[in-house]
């Protein structure tokens, strides 16, 4: 069975990039537009991965990841950061409030099925 990865950001040209990579690797992908979006969905079906970005309308990444950290079911799933900050307070931030690991935009498919994988046992 594939693994589901649940892809969360509000730039559509993001999403679809993401999305036919990670299928084209055979994860099967929910996606969500925002923070409260993505916790509504990861509370009706569950995922095994979540890829966020940090800056987006309604509720922003690092809030998602402290959400979905707080509910047990979702403790330990990976989540990853893409996003187009860089700076290592950010990180640190993201690290703080669970992420697994971050990946800055621009990236390439490669990069992202890189960390996908690493981090995706």
């Amino acid at each position: 069975m594939a693994k589901v990865i649940m892809t969360v950001d509000d730039s559509p040209s993001i999403t679809k990039v993401v999305t036919m990579t990670l299928k084209g690797a055979g994860y099967e992908v929910v996606e969500a537009g925002d923070g409260k979006q993505a916790l509504a969905k990861l509370k009706a079906s569950p995922v095994n991965m979540l890829i966020t970005d940090l800056n987006m309308p309604n509720m922003d990444g690092i809030t998602l990841i402290k959400e979905v950290r707080k509910d047990e079911r979702f403790k330990w799933i990976p989540i990853i950061m893409l996003t187009t900050e860089s700076q290592d307070s950010k990180k640190q931030e993201g690290k703080a409030a669970g992420a697994s690991g971050w990946i800055v935009k621009p990236f390439t498919p490669e990069q992202l099925l890189a960390v996908v994988k690493k981090v995706l046992k």
